[in-house]
């Protein structure tokens, strides 16, 4: 066993919002498990966290067998995951006329089954241990179904009524089940969009800025937290005001 401490797996920890949220995890004494889908971005979450906080773990979350594998092998190893956090998802924008069968297949595996799947191999030692807190990174997007997100919107929105599915029938096991939906925030990714799409963007948002990757981190750390354990099926805004 790597530590005594309680452990959370964080999924697509390499950058951005997963990175950010890896870290303040590990700062709330959590072993933290962070994540990725390459030997890069393992060791992108290895040199944020050290043995003594957490590590990095490769994991393709579409490859079921994979997954299975690795983490049975972690938990028989070093003991049950307290706290999951499922944050890796991807994008692949295109109008509705436009949009490929494999782009909307690719967001819908990636976004919505890996939570299923993940879930399905880490439930089972939450309810032995009868305590658990899983937070899933939904989005905005999920709740305006932005032009050009057909897939993307549709995944998010999905991952609110699961979660809401799963917070029922896990409550009487002591387990959570919670979302946290970002606005636009600040991260490696979004720093490619075009500066007038940006200043558009802002003109709706009340706050009049974009949130930071921590600020999301900092949500996520209060619903796995102690002051949180009343909390289970809902779903914490972090957008600006940009959706009420």
């Amino acid at each position: 066993m790597i530590t005594d401490k309680k452990i959370a797996l964080v999924t697509g920890a390499s950058r951005g919002i997963g990175l950010a949220i890896a870290k303040r995890l590990s700062q709330a004494n959590y072993f933290v498990v962070g994540t990725a889908t390459t030997p890069e971005g393992v060791n992108r979450v290895c040199n944020l966290l050290d043995n003594q906080n957490g590590i990095g773990l490769l994991l393709n979350v579409n490859d079921k067998i994979e997954m299975e594998k690795t983490i049975k092998e972690f938990i028989t190893n070093n003991g049950k995951i307290s706290v999951l956090v499922n944050n890796a998802g991807v994008v692949r924008d295109n109008l509705f006329l436009r949009m490929r069968e494999k782009d909307w297949d690719e967001v819908m595996q990636t976004n919505l089954k890996s939570i299923f799947l993940l879930s399905k191999l880490i439930v089972p030692g939450m309810v032995s241990m009868r305590f658990g807190r899983i937070v899933n990174i939904s989005s905005v997007s999920g709740f305006l179904g932005t032009a050009g997100q057909a897939n993307y919107a549709s995944t998010k929105a999905a991952m609110v009524a699961f979660s809401k599915s799963l917070a029922n029938e896990l409550g009487s096991r002591n387990i959570t089940v919670n979302c946290v939906a970002p606005g636009f925030i600040e991260t490696d990714l979004t720093a490619n969009i075009n500066d007038q799409v940006k200043l558009e963007y802002l003109k709706n948002i009340p706050l009049r800025r974009y949130g930071k990757a921590e600020e999301v981190a900092g949500v996520v750390n209060f619903l796995i937290g102690e002051d949180a354990s009343y909390i289970t099926g809902t779903t914490i805004h972090v957008n600006g005001g940009i959706y009420m």
